[in-house]
């Protein structure tokens, strides 16, 4: 009796490409095969380390896995693979062809939800549509995903944005109207997908004091029953304590804001690293969480007032108001005492959220120069957001009434 063969295998891996299992049972798609071929002799596939490279075996076996996603989901066989900026929780490359098609490759961490993944990058897509300048993104072969994976590692793909910097600290001269111009365009899209249209209801949870009460004290008491043990970590829990005292403070501000707020889709974390600029026009808004339901000013407060843009910039109050103007001109469905109310509304976020100083206890990374800096930066910013109200709603008065 004949042994039966083997199903086909893929790479040197010896395991059946997700390419190969959709294709179904003992058929492989020419197209794929010839891609894999071509990707083969250029990287001389293998995944072992090279003498002298520099690049450790984990690292270089995470590179053959995304470009083995990129041939073999994406068509794409690229000539150069290099790390690009990474996100909060993603690694990130730029993918290069021969043709010199350059793209954007977003890699997911390990146990993503590849279905809320593929959510989030439909929202960009429909973003995209509405007018909002959003990368292109790269459909797999099957022309229905946009989010593929292989071996653990998920990846989705869009057209690479060139000669473009990210808007937080950069809020500047014309930039205020181009923002304000995007956003509210996003936020006129997003009112209108079919996942349904802006209600009114009570404020967003980023603003409440009694929920922030709670994460605050469930938090010091963490740090208390472990004591800190890098200077972060003791500024952090010092930092915790002060703000869950200062939580009469928040409540004060939030006495003189609307008590019911407009709730829509959102693009869920709308902030400086999210959106690119080239120039002073919007380039890109990236990073598009799964499609949600929050207060567009607690989205609109967190991109233009980041903290490094209110330290950075004495004139923010005006910037700001001539933001909100333009977001208003795309999308007037917030009314004028929402609009005013953003700096109020994001101070009293910032007096309420206990991220960055969770970072060590809830294992979220690694504790940077940056988040340490980003982290300080949003204290000092939320005093400054308070000493400055009156009259940055003031300027935000006269601008839309």
């Amino acid at each position: 009796m004949r042994r039966r063969r083997g199903r086909q295998r893929s790479g040197c891996t010896g395991t059946t490409s997700p390419a190969a299992r959709q294709a179904g049972s003992g058929t492989r798609r020419p197209e794929v095969l010839r891609r894999r071929a071509a990707l083969r002799r250029r990287r001389g596939w293998g995944g072992a380390r090279r003498e002298g490279s520099g690049v450790t075996i984990s690292s270089r076996a995470r590179l053959d896995r995304v470009t083995f996603v990129l041939a073999g989901e994406f068509g794409i066989v690229p000539s150069s693979l290099a790390e690009g900026p990474s996100g909060t929780a993603t690694r990130n490359y730029l993918a290069e062809t021969d043709t010199g098609e350059r793209w954007f490759v977003k890699t997911y961490p390990e146990g993503t939800d590849l279905a809320e993944a593929e959510a989030a990058a439909g929202l960009a897509e429909y973003a995209r549509l509405c007018g909002v300048p959003v990368a292109r993104a790269r459909h797999a072969v099957d022309g229905r995903r946009l989010v593929a994976s292989y071996r653990g590692t998920a990846v989705s793909v869009t057209a690479y944005v060139a000669g473009a910097v990210t808007a937080d600290g950069r809020l500047t001269g014309r930039r205020w109207e181009a923002v304000g111009t995007a956003v509210g365009r996003l936020h006129r899209g997003l009112a209108r997908h079919p996942l349904g249209r802006p209600t009114c209801g009570p404020r967003d949870r980023s603003f409440d004091p009694a929920r922030a009460r709670v994460r605050l004290m469930d938090l010091v008491s963490r740090y208390e029953a472990e004591p800190p043990r890098t200077a972060f970590e003791r500024w952090a829990a010092e930092a915790a304590r002060e703000r869950l005292a200062a939580l009469p403070l928040v409540e004060r501000l939030l006495a003189k804001a609307p008590p019911v707020t407009t709730s829509q889709l959102v693009h869920g974390d709308l902030s400086g690293p999210n959106v690119l600029l080239r120039g002073d026009r919007v380039a890109a808004v990236i990073d598009f969480r799964p499609p949600g339901r929050r207060d567009p000013m607690w989205e609109l407060g967190r991109l233009a007032l980041d903290p490094r843009t209110v330290l950075a910039h004495e004139d923010w109050p005006e910037g700001l108001a001539r933001l909100v103007a333009a977001y208003r001109e795309l999308h007037p469905t917030p009314p004028v005492e929402e609009l005013v109310s953003v700096v109020r509304l994001t101070a009293a976020y910032l007096g309420c959220t206990v991220y960055p100083l969770n970072t060590v206890v809830d294992g979220l990374g690694p504790v940077t120069p940056s988040l340490e800096a980003y982290a300080e930066h949003r204290v000092l910013a939320a005093a400054a957001l308070r000493a400055r109200l009156d009259e940055a709603e003031g300027a935000l008065r006269d601008r839309l009434t």
